[in-house]
């Protein structure tokens, strides 16, 4: 997947929005709240992190197909290092339920200002 695509599927959710922080890295958010961080070459290497279910993240980490996410391993956040071997329907589907598991925490008013169910 290519980091642009990424950012195009990261952007199509509802009520997603994208900052530029720690230097060059996209963080996307949804009701100002991350749900996932493409890295510059500085700070992640070029890679991806995002939100995971519990069980996806057992699953990712244990397999090791991805690692526990740098700072946010205890809130269930994994992170891949090199986004271009990832496939792109794959990344796009954990990153709509890394955006659902974050927009679920919101409070229903923001929900309905974002115009989520």
């Amino acid at each position: 997947m290519s980091p642009d695509a990424f950012d195009r599927a990261c952007l199509a959710l509802p009520g997603a929005t994208l900052s530029i922080q720690w230097g060059d890295d996209h963080v996307f958010k949804v009701g100002g709240k991350m749900f996932a961080v493409r890295g510059s070459g500085v700070t992640l290497g070029g890679g991806v992190s995002f939100k995971a279910s519990d069980v996806a993240f057992e699953v990712l980490t244990e397999s090791g197909q991805a690692a526990p996410a740098p700072y946010l391993a205890r809130a269930k956040w994994v992170h891949f290092a090199d986004l271009d071997a990832l496939d792109a329907e794959e990344v796009a589907d954990w990153v709509t339920t890394a955006h659902g598991l974050i927009a679920a925490k919101l409070t229903r008013k923001a929900r309905a200002e974002l115009g989520l169910s």
